[in-house]
């Protein structure tokens, strides 16, 4: 009577799966993912846990013996370490708040109704990220020469003396920030511009209804608006400036007297100067704990207001 009950042709109730169906369809997205994740390992997670594991050595010459935790307690005792992490924390607190600031007031302006030729005008600001961070970087090394630069010779036809830009220690970090500064507003303002962009029009058409004026429109509408870019490019910006090497390195060279030097760059000193890649590793993993929990802090503290 089952025989009868079942349909001609239907298939069995139970069928194993096929090989060829598991070879096929199914094994597909694992071989166009495979390669993509092999170069992940190979260049990626092998350097990463290779560098830990060269964070346990001490170099002594072309000898590397096995030390533990020893780079990291020299890390801890090391003053140079703690000043170069003083620099880095310092231009991080001065100079992104600052490009931050500049980079919203820059994009409410580009987002402008009255603003001509807004392409263009758009471009402008933002080539200077498409420049490359050492050809930029020389650049400004040239016009903040204290001697012949173009900055203090301008500053002595409005009768300014010359500044010490690169052989002074806090005008040194000036120069860097002032770099920093004109390199990343641009971009961070093309970030903020595409969530303006965004925003609804009615909110700002309520809040007018509602008799508010220019700078309450702003604090009420644009900056809640941009909350959720603001999280992003604080991050981004806390990342970049605690991984800060290439314009230290070209313009001043971690100088006057060390007051330039960043983490990045006494990385870079310990590994391609001293050939300490033990210590250099340890440094670069106690960088990456600090970038890590700033990140969570950023995220816990930023992220619950978006």
């Amino acid at each position: 009577m089952t025989a009868l009950v079942e349909r001609a042709g239907a298939p069995p109730a139970h069928r194993a799966p096929s090989r060829r169906g598991w070879t096929g369809a199914r094994l597909a997205p694992y071989l166009f993912v495979g390669p993509a994740l092999l170069l992940f390992a190979v260049f990626k997670l092998y350097p990463i846990a290779w560098s830990f594991w060269l964070s346990l050595f001490k170099t002594d010459g072309a000898l590397q013996t096995f030390a533990g935790a020893a780079n990291y307690r020299r890390l801890v005792a090391d003053p140079l370490f703690w000043s170069a992490l003083g620099n880095t924390v310092t231009i991080l607190l001065v100079q992104v708040p600052l490009m931050l600031a500049l980079a919203i007031a820059l994009a409410v302006a580009l987002n402008s109704p009255l603003l001509a030729v807004k392409g263009f005008v758009r471009l402008g600001f933002f080539m200077p990220m498409v420049t490359g961070l050492v050809a930029y970087g020389l650049l400004f090394a040239v016009l903040l020469n204290p001697q012949s630069g173009l900055v203090n010779w301008a500053l002595g036809l409005a009768g300014v003396g010359p500044v010490p830009w690169l052989t002074h220690g806090l005008w040194a970090k000036v120069a860097v920030g002032l770099a920093l500064t004109w390199h990343y507003t641009g971009y961070n303002a093309v970030i903020y511009l595409a969530r303006l962009q965004a925003l609804p029009a009615d909110h700002y058409d309520a809040a007018a209804v509602d008799g508010a004026g220019a700078w309450q429109r702003f604090r009420h509408v644009t900056l809640p608006g941009l909350r959720p870019v603001m999280l992003l490019t604080i991050v981004m910006s806390t990342i970049g400036t605690l991984q800060l090497f290439d314009e230290p390195y070209v313009m001043t060279g971690g100088g006057p007297d060390n007051s330039t030097m960043t983490l990045g760059l006494y990385l870079y000193a310990n590994g391609f100067k001293f050939f300490d890649f033990g210590y250099a590793s340890a440094i670069a993993y106690a960088l990456t704990v600090i970038i890590g929990i700033l990140g969570v802090v950023q995220f816990k503290v930023l992220g619950e207001r978006s």
